[in-house]
């Protein structure tokens, strides 16, 4: 009898010290976690390079995409996610892995701060893609109203001219003469009513392409961009004005 409370004893002690290292070790696991958010960023990548099908990005030759990002999409294609980078300064690459590829690879090193959101935009056309890395300002409001703000990157082989954003609801530009290749900041933006939005060169009435139907929700912020061939009116590559829920 003596004998066996011995091993119940001795096994009740060991299944405690099992349990505490689990939590000690779980503890430490979620430590692990907090700290490493304090030193990380958020990344979001749009592709507008016109005609691309398979485009991938890496961060330090670490692929971040699992599926190909087609002309007009976005990573990490739920939105209104972003993917965690470890801040600091990263080597960023955008290219199409499939050989022979007539996608030009664009390789840049981009400074990410700890607890900041970014997005990343590449557009122009394939034998020549350029890049943009903007921070995104998420305003965190109190009011009812919805953020939005205008990314301009339409392809041409020749000048463009700057543009505005015409709202049908406002009766008024709600972005205007804003350049190519320009993101504008974040503008209050009347939550819960459909609104047309109208790209028109500035100072001008001739609406190049439109959005139709767009209806903000409350606290979200939105990006309108215009991309596609300025001169192209049909097809894939036409100008389109489209637009995603940034956060």
């Amino acid at each position: 009898m003596k004998f066996s409370m011995n091993i119940k004893s001795i096994t009740i002690a060991l299944a405690s010290m099992i349990m505490l290292a689990a939590c000690e070790k779980e503890y430490k696991s979620l430590l692990t976690e907090e700290t490493n958010l304090g030193n990380t960023a958020f990344v979001k990548f749009h592709n507008a390079i016109i005609n691309s099908n398979r485009t991938y990005i890496y961060s330090d030759m670490v692929p971040l995409n699992g599926a190909t990002i087609a002309y007009g999409g976005l990573f990490p294609s739920l939105s209104p996610s972003y993917t965690a980078l470890a801040a600091g300064t990263r080597a960023i690459a955008i290219r199409d892995t499939l050989a022979p590829s007539t996608q030009y690879p664009i390789s840049f090193n981009a400074p990410m701060t700890a607890g900041t959101f970014y997005t990343i935009f590449a557009y122009d056309s394939l034998n020549a893609p350029q890049y943009k890395v903007v921070q995104d300002n998420i305003q965190v409001f109190n009011d009812t109203a919805a953020r939005v703000r205008f990314a301009n990157f339409p392809y041409s082989t020749t000048a463009m001219p700057n543009v505005d954003i015409f709202s049908q609801k406002q009766q008024a530009n709600i972005f205007t003469n804003i350049s190519t290749a320009a993101v504008s900041d974040f503008i209050s933006f009347r939550a819960g009513i459909s609104d047309t939005l109208f790209v028109r060169p500035t100072g001008t009435t001739n609406n190049l392409t439109q959005l139709n139907g767009l209806v903000a929700t409350a606290k979200r912020n939105y990006t309108v961009i215009f991309r596609g061939s300025y001169r192209s009116t049909t097809g894939a590559a036409a100008r389109t004005l489209t637009s995603f829920l940034s956060y």
